[in-house]
């Protein structure tokens, strides 16, 4: 499987080139970037990928799959050109700017007979993987709120952030996660914050998700916040499942381990990070599931051959941006929007 990657900032650098390189009968084919210093961080991390300067450029080379980690403005005409060039395309989120543009790319994928998938790689976090064990073999009960955050301190990003701001970047995560434990939501009513001198970039938001099936949730996502909440707390009909920071996956890839390096240690949690499981007084452990962003590209290879399906169906993806056009919505008039 030789896989293209357009991008090599922080995106293409740690989510991805590891994983592609882990993955067994996958070779990272090349790197579509112009900047001299991604190339000397290419030359360096992987000396035998070449860089090019297109996409037209990779395509040439042979790849049985492109990877668009890109600034957020630029994905939809890269994923436009892989589909015009007949080439499955996986797309970091949000992969269109909102949900018109986000069906336009699904729907002309499905005409030309293309994979589209999108990176909604926190699908595979420890803490996910957990709460979805938890839900499936009856632990809980009947769930009835889930409150989900990612918060962190850091104003570097806040400024820096290319995307928008941090609701469609960490709240695309959020939100599918919301959507794939508990159905599609019915409405959305949102509280955003915004960086001083702009209604461009926000830097935190509320999120309260009415599912169909009857869950609520409250999703929180800052990057200047100095005291994050818990990452989970999902309470049911005879429990309550808690657990405190954040999953583990991108530290140890910030920090050069992979799952080729790490082998079957790879999303361990070390058990004092593991979550609580409460009924009342009562207050026990629960082991963590291993965090699994390898499965993701594990998936893809399976996909490319035909034996399964893409690793996010992209239909997912724009019930996601769906909900994020509506939190904006929600949160400049003050109301509550449905979904229909």
């Amino acid at each position: 499987m030789r896989i293209g990657l357009v991008g090599y900032g922080k995106g293409g650098r740690y989510f991805h080139a590891p994983l592609i390189a882990s993955t067994p009968h996958a070779t990272l084919a090349g790197v579509v970037t112009r900047s001299p210093e991604r190339r000397a961080e290419l030359a360096q991390d992987h000396p035998q990928t070449p860089a090019y300067d297109t996409l037209a450029q990779l395509i040439d080379t042979g790849i049985d799959a492109v990877i668009i980690s890109t600034p957020p403005d630029t994905r939809y005409e890269l994923i436009m050109e892989a589909i015009e060039h007949g080439i499955p395309v996986v797309s970091d989120k949000p992969f269109a700017r909102d949900e018109t543009q986000a069906r336009e790319l699904v729907r002309a994928a499905e005409e030309a007979g293309v994979m589209l998938t999108v990176y909604q790689n926190r699908r595979w976090d420890s803490d996910v993987l957990t709460v979805r064990r938890l839900i499936s073999n009856g632990t809980l009960g009947t769930i009835q709120t889930c409150e989900s955050r990612i918060e962190v301190f850091d104003p570097v990003s806040a400024y820096q952030n290319t995307g928008g701001g941090v609701l469609r970047d960490i709240g695309s995560h959020l939100v599918d996660q919301a959507l794939l434990l508990f159905g599609p939501a019915q409405s959305v009513y949102a509280e955003v914050s915004f960086l001083p001198d702009t209604v461009e970039r926000d830097d935190g938001f509320f999120l309260s998700l009415h599912h169909e099936g009857g869950v609520i949730s409250h999703i929180h996502g800052n990057c200047l916040q100095k005291t994050p909440g818990p990452r989970f707390r999902v309470t049911g009909s005879t429990a309550s499942y808690t657990v405190e920071g954040l999953d583990g996956q991108t530290q140890a890839l910030f920090d050069g381990r992979s799952p080729r390096t790490e082998k079957d240690r790879w999303g361990l949690e070390e058990h004092r990070r593991w979550g609580w499981l409460q009924r009342g007084e009562d207050r026990e452990r629960v082991p963590s599931e291993r965090g699994r962003w390898d499965l993701f590209y594990s998936q893809l290879a399976q996909a490319l051959q035909g034996k399964a399906r893409p690793p996010v169906d992209p239909w997912d993806a724009v019930a996601c941006i769906r909900v994020l056009d509506a939190a904006r919505q929600s949160g400049q008039e003050g109301c509550v929007v449905s979904l229909g």
